[in-house]
């Protein structure tokens, strides 16, 4: 099982700060892009066109990176922000 959580305004598009999923096998992230898709087709879009941060075990990923049962799956919007 692996826990996905969705920070600021992702909940709100997922309708949910947390879930978990049963995965049988490792998958990557694009994977889990199609997983998502099926009952968020927001969140999938925005996972594939490279529109959000992910980070899997408080590391940042890629749409390469593999998941493993027991990972935490972060979607953080992107960040911005600070001065010269």
């Amino acid at each position: 099982m692996i826990t996905l959580k969705y920070f600021a305004n992702l909940k709100t598009i997922a309708e949910k700060e947390e879930e978990r999923l049963d995965i049988k096998n490792p998958i990557t992230v694009d994977q889990l892009s199609d997983i998502i898709s099926k009952t968020t087709p927001k969140m999938g879009e925005m996972i594939r066109e490279k529109k959000i941060l992910i980070s899997v075990n408080e590391e940042m990923a890629s749409v390469d990176t593999i998941i493993h049962d027991g990972d935490e799956v972060a979607f953080l919007p992107p960040f911005s922000g600070g001065t010269k």
